[in-house]
């Protein structure tokens, strides 16, 4: 057991991370709101909330820069859970939903999707994240059972190699998929696929709403179980864990969190890699603490990098995921170092 697991569920310092966080999260996104040509002082942002605002400051609030930042939020934490939960299950800080293949297995679902029924025919968002948990699961079920071993079990670097020899496999069929596309799907779709966020409807904030707010609850609910699978697996079974059952439950949940992330913001990587890996190091590996630490920093990871992409060259849009790839790469490289 980590040392760290023996101690007091709320330090001072925990108390202080858990406060400042969504502090931090707050001010990101007021300055998210305002950080555009058109700008909306906190005054008529307070005023539109509560429905005094004028026309053009609803219409900007409401239709263009809320629907993004909230979707923002939300997919930062459905990635960054996802990540933890791998890490946890496989014990290895270099887990990712988007190195495993996972996010690889969700977008090639989703791509069969509008190969059969494009965007210009109006293709459901609310269909997208349950087709996307489908490629996903049956993705995470190829690479787990390529990556398990009779007699010794599952090896977190066979995970890591296979993860990643599925998902480039995937992304090769992706391709040729895409390929088929109409110029107008063709371009969704590349965008899409960089980790350019589906904002300026509501619609797509419903669609992923519902998967957090049973996921959440239930991931919380699991804590304590995936503090006692960090034990010893023997130790483990004589307290009374199922083993298995509980690793297969909590692999469902995270290819849940992982799947509708990306159905409706692109494959966004390493999310699920930096989160995990940064709470531990600010609260440590009680997951009680730990979790809800990560899903707050995969907001702000996310949200900062989807605002640096819409104005950091003034007139052109970055997909987000460029951004979150310019620092999340070298990350990887250097827990990669850090393991050998």
């Amino acid at each position: 057991m980590k040392p760290d697991q023996l101690a007091p569920l709320f330090t001072k310092h925990r108390k202080r991370i858990i406060i400042i966080l969504p502090i931090l999260l707050i001010i990101l996104l007021a300055l998210s709101i305002n950080w555009v040509q058109l700008r909306l002082n906190p005054l008529d942002v307070l005023l539109t909330l509560v429905g005094f605002g004028t026309n053009q400051s609803e219409i900007v609030l409401f239709e263009f820069r809320l629907p993004r930042i909230l979707l923002a939020i939300m997919v930062g934490m459905g990635l960054a859970l996802s990540g933890a939960i791998l890490q946890g299950l496989s014990r290895n800080d270099l887990s990712d939903p988007g190195i495993l293949g996972i996010n690889s297995g969700a977008s090639l679902a989703i791509i069969l999707y509008i190969t059969f029924y494009p965007i210009s025919a109006g293709a459901s968002p609310y269909l997208m994240p349950v087709l996307a948990f489908i490629g996903a699961a049956l993705t995470a079920v190829l690479i787990y059972v390529l990556s398990y071993k009779r007699g010794y079990g599952l090896s977190p670097t066979r995970l890591i190699l296979t993860g990643i020899a599925v998902g480039m496999g995937l992304n090769a069929v992706a391709i040729v998929y895409t390929l088929r596309f109409s110029p107008e799907d063709f371009q969704f779709v590349a965008e899409w696929q960089a980790g350019n966020l589906w904002a300026g409807d509501w619609i797509y904030f419903i669609a992923l709403l519902p998967w957090l707010v049973i996921l959440l609850p239930w991931i919380m609910y699991k804590t304590h179980t995936m503090n006692l699978l960090q034990l010893d697996e023997v130790l483990a079974t004589n307290i009374g864990v199922s083993i298995e059952k509980e690793r297969l439950g909590l692999l469902t949940i995270a290819v849940g969190f992982a799947a509708s992330s990306v159905a409706v913001g692109g494959s966004i990587g390493f999310v699920g890699l930096i989160s995990p890996h940064v709470a531990r190091r600010l609260v440590g590996s009680k997951h009680q603490v730990m979790i809800p630490v990560t899903a707050l920093i995969g907001a702000l990871l996310v949200l900062v990098s989807d605002t640096l992409a819409r104005n950091i060259i003034p007139g052109t849009e970055i997909p987000a995921g460029i951004i979150v790839s310019t620092f999340g790469g070298p990350y990887f490289l250097y827990l990669l170092i850090k393991q050998k």
